[in-house]
């Protein structure tokens, strides 16, 4: 009778634990991700299922809450008296553990594991109770809190805001057979709590502010969720090591640091970690304990220990099957190790990482490079001397007609001839087809010299062996020509291929390219890289600009490429005595410049292509670039012809409208002097000093904008008081002379241009009485923030639709409500900002204002923030 293999048999280890199990309780938590999810609801449901059919299941003790649907779901379950215990003048009820005992149903229930028991009880905590009850064989059903758990507590407290009083160690939730994750989408929670289905009304509005928070709820979820999948990570890695089942089975992450002597032990462990972090991912450190270990081994475990890893080590002399093992056995999916030496020397030196690669494929391998290490720089070959192969090819030769000759006794003469052969073939295939037919005439000398009689002459007597030789001939020479061919073909299409990689890099490159400057850049780095010094030229109006180190030949050259579109200068069959060689960038629109390079010795065939296509697609680029600037210049001169055209309709309406009343009054006062009343006079008069008035306010802020826009203004920056300010900017303004003004003394002063300030709040209260209600409330108050204090201009106006906020400080922008557009340049605002920008602060409008009724006029904050003194 054969014994299993130790590969096959199962876990000693997890057989005993099962074993050991037989005799024990089994334990069920309903886990739940936050209070009110429905715990106790789910599991008196199904205990109630089981009940009815015919499962002697008892209710040890069950919190409703007063949660009458919950209470409804015990049914006929039979419920256990609780323990009364007498505790600071109060009677507590809690579990009867003695009564249960007593009692040994087949299914207890006892709600609220993490709960404290009443002083004086058997047990300080309940799951005490629970662990009690399972030893004597009773099956436990309970529920719990992700929050409850001791190793979230902080957690839980950074998180919330709230540190759990009661908590329970984490081993507990290992004792579970099994658990039930109870979840709600955290806005659902909410919204029972806001039907009072969790706590009372008045206890879930601070609730929903507080622990019940969106963000809360979301991140105890996750919490719950990734408790659960490592409680199921570990029932899988039991039942593999049970059923002796090799691994890993990818059900769920887990990393392994192969900490090794070395100085990468802790950079080992350091990698794994973050890992681990990454994948939300238990992780381990496995340490070979050998011989001879280095000084940085136990500060790497200790390391593992401190970033919330544990620590495996074996003593087993074969390290390779022991890390093997404890990596099935821990179902790793991920395995980090130092690169070591790295070397073959002999096979059983090989390192552990370069054995992991060759024979672990089921894990993904994380190979940390050795910190003392230096990159290497790439090696740099040489083209060998033309001579170089020819000497090599004969060295061969003469070294096989050695060889041959010596085994003339063993090995017949007519196999030298596919000896040299192969040599050929050989030959061809790594230094091209010349050197492939020196190898092949050389072969036909030292054959027949050495090999066919009569020997050490260059006659045949045997006619066999001349058509031998001279089929050795022929097959030689074309072998090593097609040889030579297929290796020229082979380096054309890497050259192609690099090619390719090349220009696909460089289109990256220019899409990213934002100006002429940054083109030229990117074209002659990618240029230079291909042969050697390259230059760009973008043509102007009056031609190619000048570039220098370019003689007589080249600018001949390069003005003849761009003006004809054709490649110039060395390697070309036009003016190809330059140095230079010049590739047009020519488009459908014309020729836009050229790109030049200067390469040693005329490039080949598959640069030339790489060439051209980089100024193909440079071309493109600078096409791109002139085309996106004639698009903002067109948009520019757009704006302009519709901010001319605002300015001439506001012109025609707002000064013709004033000038056509100024003139009906002078007129009217001129012809009816004499006869009008002297109240009607007065009113006509005031008229004019109105309309005046209004002309000279118009005209104003049309010469202000041009101010702005010629940079005329320079604001100044002092301590200014806001009192004053204000006083006069609402003394400017008529009819603004109900304001209320609300200037606080820790924000009376600012740092700013008391002129332009007091423009500014004229500017602001007079967009306020335009678009408010006749006598409507007007306010001017202001707040001390951090650093800065906020002057804020309120109304009760027709307010401002949310898609005209962004545009109410544009030049010639004015609110359309309904039919009516309110009289105005557009240019309040505008100049508004603009002083304010001038004087470091900062301007913004709000509307509808909050403080307001919501069923009446919205109304307008405008808030001018400025730096304190």
């Amino acid at each position: 009778m054969g014994s299993a293999s130790p590969e096959t048999r199962p876990d000693p280890d997890a057989l005993l634990a099962r074993a050991n199990g037989d005799g024990r309780g089994q334990l069920k938590i309903f886990l739940g991700a936050a209070p009110g999810v429905g715990k106790t609801w789910e599991m008196l449901a199904a205990a109630r299922r089981r009940f009815e059919t015919g499962t002697d299941v008892v209710a040890g003790l069950v919190e409703t809450h007063g949660r009458a649907e919950t209470a409804g779901q015990l049914g006929d379950v039979p419920l256990l008296p609780r323990r009364i215990v007498p505790y600071r003048g109060r009677l507590l009820e809690e579990f009867d553990l003695d009564a249960a005992l007593k009692r040994c149903p087949a299914l207890l229930l006892v709600d609220e594991l993490a709960h404290a028991n009443a002083p004086g009880l058997r047990h300080a905590k309940r799951w005490q109770d629970v662990a009690a009850l399972l030893d004597a064989g009773i099956n436990v059903w309970t529920t719990l809190n992700v929050q409850h758990l001791e190793s979230l507590n902080d957690q839980v407290a950074r998180i919330t805001g709230i540190r759990v009083a009661e908590t329970l160690p984490d081993t507990v939730l290992g004792l579970a057979d099994e658990i039930e994750l109870i979840d709600l989408p955290p806005e659902e929670l909410r919204t029972r709590l806001k039907q009072g289905l969790v706590y009372r009304p008045d206890v879930a509005r601070r609730a929903l502010g507080g622990f019940f928070r969106p963000g809360n709820l979301a991140a105890l979820r996750e919490m719950a969720l990734r408790r659960v999948a490592q409680h199921v990570d570990r029932d899988i890695a039991a039942y593999m090591r049970a059923q002796a089942i090799a691994g890993p089975w990818p059900a769920a992450e887990r990393v392994m640091a192969v900490v090794e002597a070395g100085a990468a032990a802790e950079q080992v462990v350091r990698h794994a970690a973050r890992l681990a972090e990454a994948l939300r991912a238990p992780f381990f450190a496995f340490h070979p304990e050998r011989a001879v270990t280095g000084p940085a081994v136990q500060p790497a475990l200790d390391l593992a220990i401190q970033l919330g890893g544990t620590v495996e080590t074996t003593t087993n002399a074969d390290v390779f099957a022991a890390l093997l093992d404890a990596a099935a056995r821990q179902n790793v999916a991920h395995i980090v190790i130092a690169r070591g030496d790295g070397g073959w020397r002999w096979r059983w030196r090989r390192s552990l990482a370069a054995r992991l690669a060759r024979f672990a494929r089921a894990y993904a391998l994380h190979v940390v490079p050795d910190p003392a290490a230096h990159r290497p720089a790439p090696p740099h070959r040489a083209p060998p001397p033309k001579l170089v192969p020819f000497g090599l090819s004969l060295a061969i030769m003469i070294l096989t007609t050695l060889g041959g000759f010596a085994l003339r006794g063993v090995l017949p003469a007519e196999a030298m001839g596919y000896v040299f052969t192969a040599i050929v073939v050989g030959m061809a295939s790594l230094y091209g087809r010349s050197v492939g037919i020196f190898a092949a005439l050389t072969g036909f000398v030292l054959w027949n010299f050495f090999f066919l009689a009569p020997l050490y002459t260059f006659s045949v007597t045997n006619p066999r062996d001349v058509t031998a030789l001279f089929a050795f001939l022929v097959v030689g020479v074309l072998t090593g020509s097609l040889a030579g061919r297929v290796r020229a073909e082979a380096e054309a299409a890497r050259m192609r291929i690099e090619a390719l990689r090349r220009i696909t890099l460089f289109g990256r490159a220019l899409a990213q390219v934002s100006d002429e400057a940054g083109l030229a850049a990117v074209v002659e780095a990618e240029a230079r890289a291909l042969a050697g010094e390259a230059v760009l030229l973008i043509a102007r109006s009056d031609g190619l600009p000048a570039a220098a180190g370019f003689d007589e030949a080249a600018l001949a050259a390069a003005e003849f490429a761009w003006r004809n579109r054709v490649a110039t200068g060395m390697g070309t069959t036009t003016l190809p005595g330059s140095a230079w060689r010049f590739q047009p960038l020519a488009t459908e629109a014309g020729a836009i410049g050229v790109l030049g390079v200067r390469p040693e010795t005329p490039p080949a065939e598959p640069v030339i292509q790489t060439l051209g296509a980089l100024a193909d697609q440079a071309a493109l680029a600078a096409e791109r670039l002139r085309l996106a600037t004639s698009a903002a210049e067109a948009r520019a001169h757009e704006s302009t012809q519709r901010l001319r055209t605002a300015l001439l309709s506001s012109l025609s309406h707002d000064l013709r409208t004033p000038l056509t009343a100024i003139r009906g009054a002078a007129e009217t006062l001129a012809d009816a002097d004499d006869n009008l009343p002297e109240a009607t006079r007065r009113d006509l008069l005031a008229s004019i000093v109105q309309d005046v008035g209004r002309m000279t306010r118009f005209l104003a802020n049309i010469t202000g904008m041009a101010r702005i826009e010629t940079g005329e203004i320079v604001a100044r920056h002092e301590r200014v008081d806001l009192a004053p300010v204000v006083e006069h900017a609402v003394a400017r303004v008529r009819e603004a002379f109900h304001t209320a003004v609300n200037i606080p003394d820790d924000a009376a002063t600012v740092r700013a241009d008391p002129a332009l300030l007091e423009q500014v709040l004229v500017n602001l209260l007079e967009n306020a009485v335009k678009y408010g209600p006749e006598g409507g409330a007007i306010s001017v108050f202001a707040r001390r923030t951090a650093d800065s204090v906020v002057l804020s201009v309120a109304d009760e106006g027709v307010g401002i639709p949310p898609e005209d906020l962004p545009h109410v400080f544009d030049s010639f922008f004015r609110v359309v409500r309904g039919d009516r557009v309110a009289p105005g340049t557009g240019l309040g605002l505008a100049i508004a900002r603009a002083f304010v920008e001038a004087m470091g602060g900062t301007i913004a409008a709000e509307s509808p204002r909050r403080d307001l009724p919501a069923d009446g006029l919205p109304g307008t904050i405008i808030r001018v923030e400025l730096k304190q003194p």
